[in-house]
């Protein structure tokens, strides 16, 4: 989609069109012609849409501004029960407000300390490499391979497989299962589509009841254990939906987000071939490097949050009932914040993505996704210094869960 294309649009014209193909292809035109309406924009009754980084920033802090739950979906879509992966996602601490998010995040938090991802940076290196010597004998004598099915997806699975405690051999049936569930991570802007994504939440119920079962009888050091304890400790532990829920929550979240900000990371480095030999000369430059991926390119490109009853949001009134999406790409590209934001230029100083959210519902796994990406990106290009795309990145069809479907390299 142009950007002369979009200039004038109305508001509501903008918001429809990002759920079309155009749109889920190249949403950021689209963004520039909301943010001519200002940065927080009422689009209808009902419906405000923010674009400003500050703005998304203060609204992801804003306890009056309840993430969508259960009252939210009965009140946007009331036939919403009727679909097994919507109702297993709100079982999670994503679809919780206090005080149940604080008493969820508390438990599952404990695998995700300072402490614990650190420890687990030699076990990810040693996965890394792994795969790479995966990807020199799949790519022997020039032979294309793709990149997000034998490495971009590959290692996030591991890694939290390994967190979890999920069995090696599981682990890709898992990304095809992942795949399908995150549908109904768009909302309600996929009704069409929410059969895959209840049939592969069905599956992995089931698949988790039997795997808590097996973790009952044979504990182990990892994190299903302890939340299964929690959730047999009773009190204000976890009940059954919400361990599930919580399961498919960190599955997901662990592993999709984290394989779109390799796949972006790998495609921009093809783009930009000066930022890619420093980055393989200097493995230090790692961490800028991924933060202007996550600005640039940002795996999840929207989020919503709701208000519950009449207020105001940075001088605009917002209706009780009122639906607030905060278009995460959109503050990454906010020009206000970041001059030339078109322009990726790891170089720029203090980044800072909303690609994580901020406030009460920062994601948990930040620091090991990103943790993932600074020891990968620089490992693979320093393995494989012919690295080169084979055919043009192929995208999915998602707007919300912004990454690539497949990526053709040659290795040598």
């Amino acid at each position: 989609m142009s950007a002369t294309g979009v200039i004038g649009m109305a508001p509501g014209e903008a918001v429809a069109a990002l759920v079309s193909p155009a749109g889920r292809r190249d949403p950021y035109p689209l963004y520039e012609a909301l943010r001519a309406h200002g940065p927080v924009i009422p689009v209808r009754p009902g419906l405000t849409v923010v674009v400003g980084y500050a703005e998304i920033s203060r609204a992801l802090r804003d306890n009056r501004l309840r993430v969508q739950d259960a009252a939210s979906y009965d009140v946007i879509y009331p036939r919403w029960r009727n679909h097994s992966s919507l109702r297993g996602y709100t079982d999670s601490m994503l679809y919780r407000n206090p005080p149940d998010h604080a008493r969820m995040r508390r438990l599952v938090s404990s695998g995700f300390t300072p402490a614990r991802v650190a420890a687990m940076r030699e076990s990810v290196e040693r996965m890394v490499h792994r795969l790479l010597d995966r990807l020199e004998g799949l790519g022997a004598g020039g032979a294309p391979v793709d990149y997000i099915a034998e490495f971009a997806s590959r290692l996030p699975i591991a890694v939290i497989s390994a967190l979890i405690g999920v069995a090696e051999e599981d682990q890709q049936w898992f990304r095809a299962m992942a795949s399908d569930l995150t549908i109904a991570l768009e909302g309600i802007t996929n009704i069409s589509r929410l059969g895959a994504a209840d049939q592969a939440m069905d599956e992995l119920a089931g698949y988790f009841g039997d795997l808590i079962e097996h973790r009952r009888r044979h504990p182990a050091d990892d994190m299903l254990t302890a939340l299964v304890r929690a959730h047999d400790d009773g009190g204000a532990g976890l009940g059954h939906d919400e361990l599930v829920g919580n399961l498919m929550l960190l599955l997901t979240a662990g592993f999709e987000t984290t394989s779109f900000l390799l796949g972006h990371g790998l495609r921009l480095a093809f783009e930009h071939p000066v930022q890619a030999a420093r980055l393989r000369d200097d493995p230090e430059r790692a961490t800028a490097y991924v933060e202007e991926v996550l600005r640039f390119e940002t795996p999840v490109q929207a989020t919503s949050r709701w208000a519950e009853t009449g207020m105001e949001l940075l001088g605009t009134p917002l209706e009780g009932g009122t639906k607030v999406v905060l278009m995460l790409g959109a503050g990454n590209r906010d020009p206000r914040r970041f001059p030339g934001p078109t322009r990726f230029d790891p170089d720029r100083g203090d980044i800072q993505p909303l690609s994580f959210g901020a406030g009460a519902h920062f994601c948990l796994g930040a620091p090991l996704s990103r943790m993932e990406a600074r020891i990968a990106l620089p490992l693979l290009l320093r393995r494989f210094p012919a690295l080169a795309a084979a055919e043009p990145p192929d995208h999915r069809d998602r707007w919300v869960g912004r990454g690539l479907r497949r990526f053709l390299i040659r290795v040598s």
